[in-house]
């Protein structure tokens, strides 16, 4: 159980840290990009940050699935 928290806090962390690196980094970009999610336009977002975020997403959705699916130690 101590296993899968320190994997979740730390998938948690480490994605936390990502993101903002990516928001620090991003702030001074010119070309910026809408998306079209068929229901609305996002704001315009450069292109850097749009593909660090779904970095981020897929290494804080990858660190919570491995901790949960994680097998359980039998005493």
């Amino acid at each position: 159980m101590l296993l899968r928290l320190r994997l979740l806090l730390l998938s948690l962390g480490g994605s936390g840290l990502l993101l903002l690196v990516l928001c620090l980094g991003a702030q001074n970009l010119n070309e910026r990009h809408a998306l079209n999610l068929g229901f609305g336009r996002t704001a315009p977002l450069p292109s850097g940050f749009l593909v660090g975020v779904s970095l981020v997403i897929g290494v804080l959705s990858g660190g919570s699935l491995a901790a949960v699916l994680m097998p359980t130690r039998e005493p």
